[in-house]
C-alpha cells in the first residue's frame, strides 16, 4: 500500500479489529463478564483470529512504501 490514506485506513481497521478481537477473546475466556459470549470458547477462537488479522493489517499499514519484496 503506497498511498497515505490507504495506509491510515489499514492501520485504523487493524486497531479496531485488534481491540474487538481482544474483547471477544477476553469474554470467551470468562475474563470479561456480562455478555452471552462470556465463557463461550467459540468466542475465544473468533477473538484470537480477529486479533491476529488486526495485527497483520497494522503491520501492513506501518510498512514503508517502496520496500515490497515482490517488485524486484
Amino acid at each position: 500500500m503506497t498511498s497515505r490514506s490507504g495506509r491510515i485506513a489499514l492501520i485504523t481497521v487493524g486497531v479496531i479489529a485488534l481491540i474487538l478481537g481482544g474483547v471477544w477473546a477476553g469474554q470467551g475466556l470468562n475474563l470479561i463478564p456480562g455478555s452471552f459470549m462470556t465463557g463461550n470458547r467459540m468466542w475465544l477462537s473468533i477473538g484470537l483470529i480477529l486479533a491476529i488479522v488486526g495485527i497483520i493489517l497494522i503491520v501492513l499499514g506501518l510498512r514503508r512504501p517502496g520496500h515490497d519484496r515482490t517488485s524486484r
